[in-house]
Order: structure tokens, then sequence, then C-alpha cells
């Protein structure tokens, strides 16, 4: 009975730890993931898109894999646009109104704001990864086991195209 008690109370103190951790991807952040990732997969061909987002085997799970890494992001996104949009909206909210509101009484500027940046943000980290991962699969084309010691970390190897791609994707963020 005692452990029963104390694993009822150790869930109930983890659950306000895990709501802060992090709310799961919405529904809109999902639907906007699945088409950036057929985007993806399209822009950069399906051996390229399996290498960099496969985890199992034969990577058949790649698809999944990106849409949630995506969805994380694009809720990331969002957060970020809201704050962008708040401090703008801060400084001259007039402005704002007329820049990104619709209509006469300028409806919904917030909204249409963070949308907007949102979009952006997404947009531009898609075309990176794209242009990273067709310069990463050239190389590794070139000299498949060159590039497998140069980029890889795990005991395989295996994750050398991923390692490339997120290198040069940060690379050009910064």
């Amino acid at each position: 009975m005692r452990k029963l008690v104390f694993l009822f109370v150790t869930a109930l103190l983890a659950a306000p730890a895990l709501a802060v951790a992090g709310a799961p991807p919405s529904a809109a952040d999902h639907a906007a993931a699945v088409k950036q990732c057929a985007a993806e997969r399209t822009a950069m061909t399906l051996l390229p898109f399996k290498a960099l987002y496969g985890t199992n085997a034969n990577r058949s799970n790649a698809f999944g894999k990106c849409v949630s890494k995506r969805a994380q992001q694009n809720e990331q996104n969002r957060s970020n646009a809201a704050a962008q949009c708040r401090t703008e909206r801060s400084a001259d909210s007039a402005a704002f109104s007329a820049k990104y509101g619709k209509g006469v009484d300028h409806a919904g500027a917030f909204g249409n704001c963070v949308s907007q940046k949102a979009k952006a943000a997404a947009a531009a980290q898609v075309q990176a990864t794209v242009s990273a991962a067709k310069a990463c699969w050239s190389e590794r084309q070139a000299d498949p086991a060159a590039f497998k010691a140069k980029y890889g970390t795990n005991a395989g190897k295996s994750n050398a195209v991923g390692k490339c791609v997120s290198g040069k994707v940060k690379h050009s963020s910064s």
C-alpha cells in the first residue's frame, strides 16, 4: 500500500513538471510539418531524406521523424514570433495595426503578425535543411568512407548525414 501511495504522490508531483517542459505541438503545427516534410522529401529526393531523418535499420521511419521534429520547431517558431510581435506592437501599436491588420478596423493584427513571422522562420529552416542536405549528399557521393569518417560520431558512423546537415544548418544560421 505504501508503494502505491508513493507512486501516486510521485505522479502528482511530476505532472506539473511535464506540463512546464513543453506542451505538445498543436494540430496546426503538425499539419504544417507534414507539408514541410513532403516538400523537403521532394526537394532533396528520397535517399538523402531517409538518410537524414531515418533512425531504424531501413530508415523507413524518416517521414514520421521529420514531422515530429518540424512540428516541435513550428511550435517554437510560433512562440518566438509571438514574442517578437508583442515587442513590435508595444513599440508603436498604431503602426503595428496598420501593417498587420486587415480591413478598416485593422482586425487580427497580432494573429497575422505571428502567422507571417512563424511561416517565414519555418520556410527558412526548411530551405536551409534542403540546401545543407544536398551539399552533404554530394559530399557523401564523392567519397562515402571519408564522409563517414569526417562526420560520423556513433559506433557505425551511421549518423554522418545527420551530423553533416546539422552542422551546415547551424553554420548558415549563425
